[in-house]
């Protein structure tokens, strides 16, 4: 029997964590809808003070930050007019930090994210926030499209209950670890936390 490996580690082109002082920080989504719309996430709280301490520590090291907005559904999901699409005020963007607005779940898909990040001159990603199995996923899978090296921390994103095809549901916590375990196989350099890049 072997033991399984990821396609990082069969191909030998994995790559080390990210450091914050040489990368550009990529908050996806903190939103309000993820704490108190339709789409709250059970794991929010935790997930946002990962995001925070992340977010600290980047300005405190003066390195590129750039926040990513879902311009959402008017009177609906991530409402852009509305409450449930503002940025969440603990990980809101400060004057002068970059934020691009995006319609699809890929952050690339649509937007000027890779001429901004182009412009910031960084290879390495550093990426957190909602959900995992979406806009997370999607966005980082677009990165190896790109040529960037993608850190992502476990801790600094979360998700959602889903139903399964058969009937019943997959838990948030389910759907994050599955999800974190498939970024990491060939996309990512996953961290348990955000004190693992500090």
């Amino acid at each position: 029997m072997t033991t399984a490996q990821t396609l990082f580690a069969l191909t030998g082109r994995g790559h080390a964590p990210a450091s914050l002082s040489t990368s550009t920080l990529l908050i996806i989504d903190a939103q309000e809808e993820y704490r108190s719309g339709v789409l709250r996430l059970p794991g929010l709280d935790a997930a946002l003070e990962e995001i925070t301490q992340l977010l600290a520590t980047a300005r405190q090291l003066g390195s590129a930050i750039v926040h990513v907005k879902h311009l959402g559904i008017p009177d609906g999901l991530l409402d852009p007019r509305g409450p449930r699409g503002r940025h969440l005020p603990e990980a809101a963007p400060l004057p002068g930090e970059i934020i691009v607005e995006k319609r699809m779940p890929n952050a690339f898909n649509g937007t000027d994210l890779h001429e901004r990040l182009q412009s910031l001159g960084h290879l390495d990603l550093i990426v957190c926030g909602f959900m995992t199995h979406s806009s997370i996923s999607t966005t980082v899978r677009a990165t190896k499209d790109y040529g960037y090296r993608c850190t992502v921390v476990d801790a600094a994103c979360a998700t959602r209950d889903l139903p399964t095809l058969d009937g019943h549901v997959i838990s948030a916590a389910d759907m994050h670890r599955a999800e974190m375990i498939a970024l990491a196989d060939n996309f990512a350099a996953v961290v348990a936390r955000a004190a693992a890049l500090t």
